[in-house]
């Protein structure tokens, strides 16, 4: 496995998901209710692994043919063996970019989470810095174990979304416009 990199902000990255949501769009159509940039790549000025997440929002995951053929038509590998069950996961074409994409049920509290997670940091730039910091931080000290990058990660993301959910509360935040 691949070592953990955190890379400074790349204005790239909203260009790739740019090119990548207009795919999926035309691709998917109605069955995406919503296509959304999300995670560090996603915040301007954000440090970041260099892996572009996009979350595919749907009605349900039933058919999962709906999304499942048009997805790797256009490439996608799917994870059959994702253990966490709120989301269908693929993986970008072998030899591609890095690209995670997250189909999740529309109005679920996962795809509200990714969203708001977003929402807070492009919203908060010092928190987003704080954050990129601490990513270097972990990436130096757990460089070869992602399980526990993620882990150690774990209680900073936590405090952050009881402040995003407080922030959300205050500014009644609600989600805007798919962005594909």
């Amino acid at each position: 496995m691949d070592p953990i990199e955190i890379s400074p902000y790349q204005a790239e990255w909203a260009l790739r998901f740019a090119d990548l949501g207009r795919s999926l769009r035309a691709t998917l159509r109605d069955v995406a209710i919503r296509i959304d940039h999300i995670g560090s790549t996603a915040v301007l000025g954000l440090a970041a692994k260099p892996i572009v997440d996009i979350q595919v929002s749907v009605a349900d995951f039933e058919p999962l043919d709906a999304f499942r053929e048009p997805l790797e038509g256009l490439g996608y590998v799917f994870r059959a063996d994702n253990t966490d069950r709120t989301k269908r996961y693929f993986r970008e074409a072998p030899g591609t970019l890095r690209t995670h994409l997250h189909v999740r049920r529309s109005g679920s509290r996962g795809e509200r989470s990714a969203l708001l997670f977003r929402a807070y940091l492009r919203a908060h730039p010092d928190d987003a810095t704080q954050y990129g910091n601490l990513k270097r931080k972990l990436a130096d000290e757990y460089r070869d174990d992602r399980a526990a990058y993620t882990h150690a990660k774990g209680f900073y993301i936590s405090d952050l979304m009881q402040r995003a959910d407080r922030w959300s509360q205050a500014v009644e935040w609600v989600p805007g416009p798919s962005d594909a």
